[in-house]
Parts: structure tokens; C-alpha cells; sequence
């Protein structure tokens, strides 16, 4: 038994000092939970002053929220310059907790700096 929990911890290190590698990672996506509105509206803004776009990702319920992140970014601060790109919608296909595969819809909102 205290090999298989020196596994599970070994592979719990691998997984997290593979995903650091060292480089700075450009964050260009914003996904959509359920924090308040102005969270996802501040984070959008502050990574969209060091990238010129950023993709706001959300699914479910939570779809409604990123069509009002973007629409606050792109009307209340038309001064600033920002422009609603492409969007995208599909579904993923998820399992539920009693086992059974269900689709969630989903929306990518691409956000952009004017030129």
C-alpha cells in the first residue's frame, strides 16, 4: 500500500513540475465562472493592455456572463479603443455525476484592441 501512495504522490509532482516550466506564459483566455460580473470585466482589462486580444471562454450557465463581459468591454469603454472579433459556439460532451453523457454549449468571445 505505501508503494501505490509513493506513485500517487510521485505523479502528483510530475504534474505539477510539468506544467512549470520555467517561461512566462502569456495568458490570452478569460473563462467565465461565477464570480461577479467585474472580475472577468477587470481581468479581460488588464490582460487585454499587454495582448491584443484576449478570448473570454465560458459554458453552460455561465454563457450569459461572457456575452456580458464583453459587451461592457466593448460599449462602456468604446474611448479605449476595443472591438468584439470572432465568436464561437459549440458543445462539449460531458460525463454527469450519475454516469451519463450529457452536452454542454459553449461560447469563445474574442476581444480586440483597435489598431
Amino acid at each position: 500500500m505505501s508503494n501505490d501512495a509513493n506513485e500517487a504522490n510521485n505523479a502528483t509532482v510530475t504534474t505539477q513540475t510539468g506544467k512549470d516550466t520555467g517561461l512566462p506564459e502569456t495568458r490570452d483566455t478569460v473563462f467565465i465562472g461565477k464570480k461577479p460580473l467585474m472580475a472577468y470585466v477587470t481581468s479581460t482589462l488588464i490582460q487585454l493592455a499587454n495582448t491584443p486580444s484576449v478570448t473570454i471562454k465560458a459554458r453552460g450557465m455561465s454563457i450569459g456572463r461572457a456575452v456580458d463581459v464583453s459587451q461592457i468591454i466593448s460599449r462602456k469603454t468604446e474611448n479605449a479603443g476595443y472591438t468584439i472579433g470572432n465568436i464561437n459556439i459549440g458543445s462539449e460532451a460531458l460525463e454527469s455525476q450519475d454516469g451519463r453523457t450529457r452536452n454542454v454549449s459553449t461560447i469563445e468571445i474574442e476581444v480586440k484592441r483597435k489598431n
